[in-house]
């Protein structure tokens, strides 16, 4: 026993060295330029060392219990951790285009004092970017990166409590561990690791959810607080009130999943005299608390009363879900060499072959060949039937738009996320029967580490999925701040396949720059069929226009989409127009101001 417990010291001694060196490593090795790939830019050292402390904390996780499991656990939060933190660790100066862009413009509003906190729908995340840039003296877009770290932390540490709390077994909180680190709810689709609230607020999420479980679990009489209030009823409201700062879509979802739950229990209390979620304390005053919250707070909000105009738009509009834009992605692929589902299986394999699994240990749960007691298969039932209810959003969100449909996703599989985690557990439970326990925890450590493998490369877009890295380097964002402040005659602005409106709202602040009309509603890019011909000076609508191209337009038209819509030759051919001139010129941005066509 003595030579197991320092073998186990040296093994975690190992896995958390390796998290110091992957970490000082990246480190030492900022970018250089823009990286097309996160992946490929950090060096290789760096992802050895986070594979094996991954490793080591996998095979701790699985193969232990108590202290050491609790170290494996913590190995493996600290390593995913790390790894959502590269672009802060690497000295990126910021990562994330369109909605990030955006929401750098609202930290810049809060810090100019052009907008205050309580103006803005979720001031979540851009309040905790203003406190660190005013009192870490942190420059705002490295705040906003270090914000997105630390609402991601939550996950990895509430994840695997709920997992216990509700099968009360140490392999279910491992195993739900590792499913968190899997990081499942981010699809980059509509949902992105960057900072980007909505995708922020289902890190948080999980802290609903574990006071929820505890407010049913834990014994009434034992743990009040002055008036009788559970505190966890507290800690539940305070969630809601940070998931609606950070992004109220999430904090809805939370109360259509507390809503289900009151209705299962009244159900239950109607059909059963005796039944666990009978002596359950009632859902339904939490789930009106927080819903009426949610009213009052947004029915007073512009921003969401047009975004609920649109999803009412979409449901009744002709072009019904996303059928054509699947159509067109499908055919781009093709000629890209890829296909749908190749796509398909590197984005969502692992997602649906964990909810896969979790769903059919809902149905041995409730076939009762499952080894939960009766609590235990009282909440996987409260899950499984919350999944309702939030699959019919998803529905409802898919006919009328689509985009929140993909979030709405994000948003199923925190909750799959924790079941799964059960689910393994019992999988690899029943398997040690017949394999033995080391042979079903050696299987289930191959598993878990492929599904790993594959979900954490699709963490960051990259190439690999068609999708640069959205990394936006000094130079480059100095470069547009320039193209903003020495624009002249309200001159349009045309980018090369992507717009500069949002860097606008990065520079000049969302909120302060608003009014601004930097494209012309033209859509912000060169036409394309126009610009490949060389008619450059019809390439925007005939205007005259200021033409931008970045290192990421480059990537992203040149590299990745092999030149499918732009040519470097008609890029290059710009140049040698006489109505052309170049103003701007580096290697992260170049700006050409282009003539239009003479009136």
């Amino acid at each position: 026993m003595t030579q197991r417990r320092t073998l186990l010291d040296l093994v975690l001694t190992v896995g958390f060295l390796a998290v110091a060196t992957a970490i000082a490593v990246a480190h030492r090795s900022p970018p250089s330029g823009y990286e097309s790939s996160i992946y490929t830019g950090t060096p290789t050292l760096t992802w050895v060392a986070f594979g094996l402390a991954l490793a080591v904390a996998v095979g701790v996780t699985i193969g232990t219990r108590g202290w050491y499991q609790a170290g494996g656990i913590a190995l493996g939060g600290l390593a995913v951790t790390s790894i959502v933190s590269l672009p802060v660790i690497r000295n990126y100066h910021f990562q994330g285009m369109g909605d990030s862009l955006t929401h750098l413009g609202w930290v810049r509003d809060f810090v100019q004092g052009t907008m205050q906190p309580h103006e803005l729908f979720y001031p979540g995340l851009h309040a905790v970017a203003t406190t660190l840039h005013l009192g870490g003296g942190v420059s705002m877009e490295r705040a906003l990166l270090i914000a997105v770290v630390l609402l991601f932390v939550p996950f990895v540490v509430f994840v695997p409590l709920i997992a216990r709390d509700i099968s009360g077994t140490g392999a279910a909180a491992g195993f739900a561990a590792i499913a968190s680190w899997m990081v499942l709810p981010i699809n980059n689709v509509a949902t992105h690791m960057g900072p980007h609230t909505n995708s922020n607020a289902l890190f948080v999420v999980p802290v609903a959810l574990f006071a929820t479980v505890a407010l049913v679990s834990r014994r009434s009489d034992l743990e009040r607080l002055p008036l009788g209030i559970s505190p966890f009823t507290v800690c539940l409201f305070l969630a809601g009130i940070g998931l609606l700062l950070v992004h109220p879509q999430q904090m809805i979802n939370v109360v259509v999943f507390l809503g289900a739950l009151a209705g299962v229990q009244f159900l239950a209390k109607r059909r059963y005299d005796d039944h666990p979620m009978v002596h359950h304390p009632s859902l339904f005053a939490p789930a009106v608390m927080l819903g009426v919250l949610f009213v009052v707070w947004a029915a007073a909000n512009a921003r969401f009363r047009r975004a609920f105009s649109g999803l009412v738009y979409g449901l009744f509009s002709r072009d019904i879900g996303t059928g054509s834009t699947v159509g067109q992605r499908s055919g781009s692929l093709t000629e890209l060499g890829g296909s749908l589902l190749e796509l398909f299986a590197i984005m969502f394999l692992v997602a649906a072959v964990l909810g896969a699994i979790a769903a059919l240990f809902i149905l041995a749960t409730w076939l009762g060949r499952t080894s939960l007691d009766p609590d235990g298969r009282s909440y996987v039932t409260y899950f499984a039937l919350a999944l309702v209810p939030l699959g019919g959003m998803f529905v409802v969100y898919f006919l009328g738009t689509p985009t929140m449909a993909f979030r709405q996703v994000g948003f199923i599989y925190v909750v799959l996320t924790i079941l799964s985690g059960i689910a393994l557990a019992h999988l690899f439970g029943w398997l040690a029967g017949p394999l033995t326990t080391p042979g079903a925890n050696a299987l289930a450590a191959v598993f878990v580490a492929a599904c790993l493998v594959l979900t954490l490369v699709t963490l960051f877009t990259s190439p690999l999925i068609y999708q640069p890295t959205q990394h936006v380097t000094e130079q480059q964002q100095f470069g547009y701040d320039t193209a903003l402040e020495t624009r002249a005659d309200e001159r349009l602005y045309a980018g090369f396949g992507y717009g500069i409106n949002r860097y606008g709202d990065a520079h000049y602040g969302t909120e302060a720059g608003s009014e601004i009309n930097y494209d012309g509603g033209a859509g912000g890019a060169v036409l394309v069929e126009e610009f490949e011909d060389g008619n450059y000076r019809e390439a925007y609508h005939g205007a005259d226009y200021y033409f931008t191209v970045s290192a990421y337009d480059k990537a992203r038209e040149l590299e990745v989409y092999d030149e499918l819509h732009h040519s470097e030759a008609a890029l290059e051919g710009i140049e040698r127009e006489p109505y052309v001139d170049r103003l701007i010129s580096s290697e992260e941005f170049t700006m050409f101001s282009v003539e239009g066509t003479p009136s």
